[in-house]
């Protein structure tokens, strides 16, 4: 009974980090953009602790635990502090407008969840019907990325992104290894400061956060 209903909240978490991504897909203010992102990350914590809880799986315990500083506390805090330094608050700016863009991600949602289906036949976990979720946000995050012209949402994108990874693989074999939880969170870390500082560059040299001024570095 208690593995079924804890089956149901997985799912019901599932669905609520593919409506975190539709969000993030069709907002346009920066610091809602900022928020959605930690809320993924709360979600993802909260479906990795019930799975840990569920399963025995120690380790993903340490692995909700790392995601709740990282992705819920550490990087939205990092980032609140680069629009607030870059004084951004809106980004109106896509190359193709929302309401195309939403239609685009609907048929990566169900893309996603066709190519997810045999996987899923396959896996014995009680989060296999997840795994098209998973690769449904992996695919909207990614959408997001290359969909938006300024640098931090791109960002933000690629954060996503890995949240959504992250969950495919609680979904799929219960978390990876606690090792390579580790490093992929230090690379991940690293990557957006280092994505900061570009940032910062970017500004500074243009004047705008706008990727697309990259190309006049072509010319000199």
């Amino acid at each position: 009974m208690l593995a079924h209903y804890g089956s149901q909240l997985i799912n019901l978490f599932a669905a609520v980090l593919l409506l975190l991504a539709f969000a993030m897909l069709a907002q346009r203010r920066m610091l809602s953009l900022i928020n959605l992102f930690a809320a993924q990350g709360f979600v993802l914590f909260l479906t990795t602790s019930l799975v840990a809880a569920l399963t025995g799986q120690s380790h993903l315990y340490w692995s909700a635990l790392l995601t709740l500083l990282l992705k819920v506390l550490l990087l939205p805090w990092i980032l609140h502090r680069l629009i607030r330094r870059l004084h951004v608050k809106w980004d109106v700016e896509t190359l193709i407008n929302i309401p195309t863009t939403m239609l685009v991600g609907i048929v990566l949602v169900v893309l996603a969840f066709n190519l997810a289906l045999p996987i899923s036949e396959l896996a014995g976990t009680v989060t296999r019907a997840t795994l098209g979720i998973a690769l449904a946000t992996v695919l909207l995050s990614f959408l997001m990325m290359i969909t938006r012209s300024k640098a931090i949402p791109q960002v933000i994108g690629f954060l996503a992104m890995e949240n959504g990874l992250v969950f495919a693989a609680t979904g799929a074999v219960y978390g990876m290894p606690m090792v390579v939880e580790l490093g992929v969170g230090l690379d991940v870390l690293v990557g957006a400061l280092i994505l900061g500082i570009f940032i910062f560059e970017i500004r500074e040299r243009f004047d705008s956060l706008d990727t697309r001024h990259l190309e006049k570095l072509k010319e000199h």
